[in-house]
């Protein structure tokens, strides 16, 4: 025994009832909500449309080469420029040291 396709179908009462109970909760925002519904559907719609124009396109044409891609160059960041540092010797003294008494 198999249970019937349609088995679980709404009764003109049940959506009567549920559509009472849809009214009670929403109120004045049930134009939001279905408009909301119905920006979500066209959304959907369209991401399918069009990845069955990308299946579609990728069977119809399986062998058509992908286009060459230019070759990303990029530049190396600025680099700071720094007061080089002095070198000291011991024979010298530095200029900035008091002389020792």
């Amino acid at each position: 025994m198999t249970a019937p396709m349609f088995a679980f179908a709404l009764s003109p009462m049940t959506m009567i009832i549920l559509l009472a109970i849809g009214v009670l909760l929403f109120g004045r925002r049930l134009p939001e909500v279905g408009r909301t519904l119905g920006k979500g559907l066209m959304e959907f719609k369209k991401g399918m449309t069009g990845i069955e124009d990308e299946v579609s396109n990728n069977i119809l044409n399986p062998r058509e080469e992908p286009r060459a891609m230019e070759p990303v160059t990029r530049q190396a960041p600025p680099q700071r420029i720094t007061e080089a540092t002095p070198k000291f010797t011991e024979d010298e003294p530095s200029p900035s040291s008091p002389p020792i008494a």
